[in-house]
């Protein structure tokens, strides 16, 4: 395959693209029934979502977004703002111009930071709110073994040197890669389509050290400040007790503290549930979902 960073698995469904005011956003359909929306984090982009889809479209219609954090194939325009804030308005102005309400919306990693964000800021779409393995109100954004990103991502050709170490497949395993968040092995074309957009093309890299050197703790956690005082929609908390990036016993103090939170434990898996454990986590979204 002559362009390893550009694939996308069919299991998504058909690809398609929304013209906001921050620009282009790529986004994957499939499936009939209540809707799904799923947001990635960080470095990886819709085909988190491909093994979860496969089995939920059977009874819902499941929308990936490909958000602009690294790993996308269209940049978005130069001046979007992708801050927490700016992140949380794009899904927000997505499920907008896809006219879409009462929807359940997934985050996984810095998806669900930003997904917190939409969800108090724009709760008017959104009948439930599924967190996996994301920033809490009690954890810092980014968490403490990615602290170091922002820093370089001050410097865009300084990220690009860093970031060219993941085009060898057996350091992306490191912890100081993905190897805190991915338990089990990866498909070697996934991993290419996470690791290696930022090192073929400028403006992705360009997006990436937007949303990097922007990422802060304050719009986090007074999401989930606002979530807790205001939100009286189910909240599902999806984690994996071995999770060594995002302690299991801050989802749990998070759900008590809403009007409506519930946790679900997903054995054997990292922070990428939907790698390690998608029928695990599909089982736990689908019953969610239609209760």
């Amino acid at each position: 395959m002559s362009e390893v960073h550009l694939w996308r698995s069919e299991l998504l469904g058909e690809s398609n693209e929304l013209a906001l005011s921050q620009g282009r956003l790529e986004y994957y359909r499939c499936g009939q029934g209540p809707v799904l929306v799923f947001c990635h984090g960080w470095l990886a982009n819709a085909n988190l979502w491909r093994n979860v889809i496969t089995t939920l479209s059977y009874e819902f219609t499941c929308i990936a977004l490909d958000l602009p954090l690294g790993s996308h194939r269209i940049p978005m325009a130069p001046h979007a703002d992708l801050s927490p804030i700016g992140c949380g308005a794009l899904i927000t102005d997505a499920l907008a111009a896809l006219e879409l309400e009462q929807v359940t919306l997934v985050g996984n990693d810095s998806g669900g930071a930003y997904s917190q964000i939409a969800a108090a800021r724009s709760p008017e779409r959104i009948a439930r709110l599924v967190l996996n393995s994301c920033e809490t109100p009690f954890d810092e954004f980014p968490p403490p073994p990615f602290a170091g990103l922002p820093v370089l991502a001050a410097d865009q050709s300084v990220l690009g040197k860093a970031l060219e170490a993941l085009r060898d497949p057996t350091f992306r395993t490191d912890p100081a890669a993905y190897g805190l968040l991915i338990k089990h092995p990866l498909d070697p074309h996934v991993s290419d389509s996470y690791a290696l957009p930022c090192l073929y093309d400028s403006k992705v890299l360009r997006d990436a050290a937007k949303a990097f050197t922007a990422a802060c703790s304050p719009p986090v956690h007074e999401a989930g400040r606002m979530l807790i005082a205001d939100f009286q929609r189910p909240v599902l908390f999806a984690w994996g007790p071995e999770d060594r990036v995002f302690p299991i016993d801050h989802a749990r103090r998070y759900a008590l503290e809403l009007a409506d939170g519930c946790l679900e434990p997903i054995e054997d898996a990292y922070s990428f549930t939907p790698e390690d454990q998608p029928a695990a986590l599909a089982r736990a979204v689908a019953q969610f979902a239609t209760t």
